[in-house]
C-alpha cells in the first residue's frame, strides 16, 4: 500500500463503497455524514455507517483508495448542538465517490471533467456542491439513479438554447 497523507475529510460507507466528503472547515461535512447515515436509516440510500469524521487517512491498494478512520477519532462524529458523539462505525472501506463541498465548480449542470477526480492515482466519481445546493438530494440521486445523457436526447424545441428539457411536456418557461 502507498500511503498518502490524512486528509482533513468525513467518510461514510454506503452500501459497499464510501463516500468522501471535502470540504473547508465549517462547510458541512459532519453534517453530511450524519444526514447519509439517517438516510440509510430511512432506505433512501444502502445501510450507511460512519468510517470516520473530521480527518481520516487515504491509502491506495491493488488500484483502490482506502479510507480509514484517524486512530484518535474512530467512532466519534460532531452533531451541532449536541457536541461529539459516538456512533457505529468500520476500520475501513474502498472509496466510490468524492463529494467537494463548497466548490467553485459546483454548476446546475456540471462540465464533465468536474465529475470525475483523481486522488493518488485513483480515478472517482466526483460531485461538486456548491454553497447555494443541498448536497444529500445530490447525493441520493447519484448513488440511487443513472446518468441520463448518454442516452436521451433533449427535445428539439427547448427556446432557452441550453438543450436541458427532455420533452415538450416540461415547462419551458
Amino acid at each position: 500500500m502507498t500511503a498518502t497523507p490524512t486528509m482533513h475529510a468525513s467518510a461514510v460507507l454506503v452500501g459497499e463503497r464510501a463516500v468522501l466528503i471535502r470540504g473547508p472547515s465549517g462547510s458541512g461535512k459532519s453534517r453530511l455524514a450524519f444526514d447519509l447515515i439517517l438516510a440509510g436509516r430511512a432506505g433512501q440510500v444502502p445501510p450507511a455507517i460512519l468510517v470516520g469524521d473530521d480527518r481520516v487517512h487515504l491509502d491506495t491498494s491493488a488500484g483502490n483508495l482506502i479510507v480509514r478512520p484517524a486512530r484518535e477519532l474512530a467512532g466519534l462524529i460532531e452533531i451541532r448542538g449536541l457536541g461529539i458523539r459516538r456512533i457505529e462505525h468500520v476500520g475501513e472501506a474502498v472509496v466510490g465517490l468524492i463529494v467537494d463541498l463548497a466548490a467553485e465548480d459546483g454548476e446546475r449542470l456540471p462540465a464533465t471533467e468536474a465529475l470525475t477526480t483523481r486522488v493518488d492515482g485513483v480515478e472517482l466519481p466526483r460531485i461538486p456542491v456548491n454553497l447555494r445546493f443541498q448536497p444529500l438530494p445530490l447525493i441520493v440521486a447519484a448513488l440511487t439513479t443513472t446518468d441520463g445523457t448518454a442516452n436521451d436526447r433533449p427535445s428539439t424545441d427547448c427556446r432557452k438554447g441550453i438543450a436541458n428539457h427532455i420533452s415538450p411536456t416540461i415547462a419551458t418557461e
